[in-house]
């Protein structure tokens, strides 16, 4: 019971974290957007800066810090591989089936952060920051 609850508690400060992470997400792919970026080039940019982010925040509200600040961060980003392949996917898919307005890369965005979510939680919990 304790462990379900704990995982509970995890998945939630995990997605309030993640929440905060598409606030980022989205403001640097419109800045990149802004300054003349590609949507998938602006997409990269803002993938990292919410991935660290991310990371950051969930280092120490989530999990436990398992590893030197560094190696975790690779670790982490990397972990984040398949959830980005989805989340990618998905951006793409909304980016091309939407007509273009101010608000799709957004709205992209955040589909894409959903449909990647529960792929990310897992991976974050059982390979980086693994008790």
């Amino acid at each position: 019971m304790t462990d379900t609850r704990s995982a509970r508690a995890q998945f939630v400060r995990f997605a309030i974290i993640g929440t905060l992470g598409f606030v980022v997400d989205v403001g640097v792919l419109y800045g990149a957007l802004a300054l003349g970026a590609s949507p998938m080039g602006g997409r990269v940019l803002s993938f990292l800066a919410a991935a660290s982010f991310t990371w950051l925040a969930n280092r120490h509200c989530t999990f436990s810090a398992t590893a030197s600040p560094w190696r975790e961060w690779r670790y982490y980003v990397a972990s984040m591989a398949a959830g980005l392949a989805v989340n990618f996917l998905v951006y793409a898919l909304v980016l091309e089936l939407l007509p273009p307005a101010w608000w799709t890369p957004g709205l992209a965005v955040a589909c894409g952060s959903l449909a990647g979510l529960g792929i990310n939680f897992t991976s974050a919990k059982r390979f980086v920051f693994k008790s």
